[in-house]
């Protein structure tokens, strides 16, 4: 099984309270697109930032943070 937990990805559907973003993330070489949701709640994520998954939830969802750079 692929460890998706503590990869980055980029937010291509913005993430917010109420708000199923979407996230692109590396993985099996390739880039897949998971649904995510923010891991600190009422937190909004632009579009185009960079965040680490943080709770992998199968088959597609995810909870993320945003990266520090």
């Amino acid at each position: 099984m692929t460890r998706v937990v503590g990869r980055q990805g980029r937010v291509t559907g913005k993430i917010g309270p109420g708000l199923v973003g979407e996230v692109m993330v590396p993985i099996r070489g390739g880039v897949e697109a998971f649904y995510a949701y923010p891991s600190v709640p009422d937190e909004e994520i632009p579009v185009g930032s960079i965040v680490v998954v943080v709770e992998y939830s199968p088959p597609r969802s995810v909870y993320v943070a945003r990266a520090i750079a």
